[in-house]
């Protein structure tokens, strides 16, 4: 049986590890025609080479305009159209604020809130063309839970979720559908994790999930028939006591 998501033109940031990159294998699993963009084109073409589609590899930043610009324009020419933005890309600090550094703190809103902003107003005017679109944005639990020793990160996803909730009703009536995956810890490089044995151990014991399993969940909620929407999926490692 065809799968939902074969046939469809998916740009993914932040592809070259983690949570982006598995997402890549899942979705090539599915038969996407994949856009994978992330500033590293090394990890970029390494992944590129495992999938078995013709990905289009877009080395990009999201904090800079004509980066993110120009990835929606080669996807549009190469594919011809854009059926799904997974705006993943991230970056983490933890911390007290008063031990922090404000610019790095800016950086961190330039990634994970503005970059975010720009992908989604690249893509609108080919979604709202086609009357059709979905958008999916990495979120996090810290964007619906204030936790304590992130709260620069937290601020950003919280800014994520005020998008997203109110993006996803200006659009709905174009066939357009928004949402956020939220995970809790995941065991990849964003949280500092590089080592197969040690993300092993901290998975037994219920600490943390697997970029594996978030990129499921993405599959899950793309794949819903076109009247179903998830705003939000909200997904812990059974350990986490937030």
């Amino acid at each position: 049986m065809t799968h939902p998501l074969t046939g469809k033109v998916v740009i993914i940031t932040g592809a070259s590890s983690g949570i982006g990159a598995a997402t890549a294998r899942a979705l090539d699993r599915c038969g996407c025609k994949l856009t994978l963009a992330a500033r590293s084109g090394d990890k970029l073409a390494a992944l590129a080479r495992e999938l078995s589609g013709d990905p289009l590899v877009v080395v990009a930043d999201m904090t800079v305009a004509a980066d993110v610009v120009r990835m929606v324009e080669e996807t549009v020419a190469r594919f011809g159209r854009v059926d799904v933005l997974f705006a993943n890309a991230g970056i983490y600090i933890p911390g007290q604020v008063a031990e922090g550094d404000p610019d790095a703190w800016a950086k961190l809103f330039d990634v994970n809130v503005d970059g975010v902003l720009r992908g989604v107003h690249a893509v609108l005017p080919h979604m709202l063309a086609q009357q059709s679109g979905d958008i999916l944005i990495t979120s996090s639990i810290s964007g619906h839970v204030d936790i304590v020793w992130e709260p620069v990160y937290s601020a950003s996803k919280h800014a994520v979720q005020g998008f997203v909730n109110t993006l996803r009703r200006q659009v709905a009536p174009a066939g357009i559908r928004v949402g956020s995956i939220a995970p809790g810890m995941v065991a990849n490089e964003l949280w500092g994790f590089h080592d197969t044995a040690a993300i092993d151990e901290i998975v037994a014991r219920r600490g943390a999930l697997r970029s594996e399993d978030v990129a499921e969940a993405v599959v899950f909620m793309l794949a819903q028939p076109r009247h179903v929407t998830i705003r939000d999926l909200v997904m812990l490692p059974q350990g986490q006591d937030i």
